[in-house]
């Protein structure tokens, strides 16, 4: 499964999104490549699923992949339910 998290510049907001829910799949022993990427760019990466915070929906969503949105990015709770509803809904 590839999840790409996303911010204006691929730099902050998406590093930590991607350190997250890195730690979190990790703890639920599920294999992902989780790789931070800018906005202009990610529409170009192939991926099952797009990690962004709410105010980026309008620019992320449309694509093929399921779109997980942050309402709270310093909420690990939040990143944690989100996140693995969504994966687990993928792996069926």
């Amino acid at each position: 499964m590839r999840i790409v998290t996303v911010c204006g510049m691929g730099l902050g907001t998406s590093m930590m999104l991607a350190m997250n829910v890195r730690g979190v799949l990790a703890d639920e022993g599920i294999s992902a490549n989780v790789e931070p990427v800018d906005l202009g760019s990610f529409k170009t990466m192939p991926a099952d699923v797009v990690i962004a915070p709410r105010e980026m929906e309008r620019q992320v969503t449309g694509t093929s992949a399921a779109v997980v949105l942050i309402d709270n990015l310093v909420d690990k709770d939040e990143i944690k339910s989100k996140t693995l509803q969504t994966v687990r809904s993928l792996q069926g």
